[in-house]
């Protein structure tokens, strides 16, 4: 009994400290000037990102948007100093998937997915919502 109170209180304490990519975060807008919503959450040991919402260009929720519920970031790993990698990011735009690295600067999140080895990389700012 002892040990489960002693594991308990172990994986409270881990939950307590959630990674801080945890969240909802606003994507920068596209070409047509809609943006997204993408909730990062732990999965497994790493983090992922799952379209949450989108919106038109005048700030209008797309509820018929075809991509909602998708995962966007998937296994991205922590590193030191507010670096992730090692996961992947598909761009709806392109329906493809690229190696994907961010990094986390306050309530701003670096995101770039990149190709050919990493010489060829396109990425956005996303901003905190909550």
């Amino acid at each position: 009994m002892k040990y489960l109170v002693i594991a308990a209180t172990l994986a409270l304490a881990g939950a307590a400290h959630a990674d801080p990519v945890t969240g909802l975060w606003q994507t920068e807008p596209g070409d047509t000037g809609g943006y997204l919503h993408v909730a990062m959450a732990p999965c497994g040991a790493a983090l992922c990102g799952t379209i949450a919402a989108a919106f038109a260009a005048d700030g209008t929720a797309s509820k018929g948007y075809a991509h909602l519920g998708k995962p966007l970031v998937k296994n991205m790993v922590a590193q030191s100093g507010g670096a992730y990698a090692g996961g992947t990011i598909w761009a709806p735009d392109k329906d493809k998937t690229y190696a994907s690295k961010m990094t986390l600067d306050g309530g701003k999140l670096a995101v770039k997915g990149c190709v050919a080895g990493g010489l060829i990389c396109r990425g956005q700012t996303w901003t905190k919502v909550k």
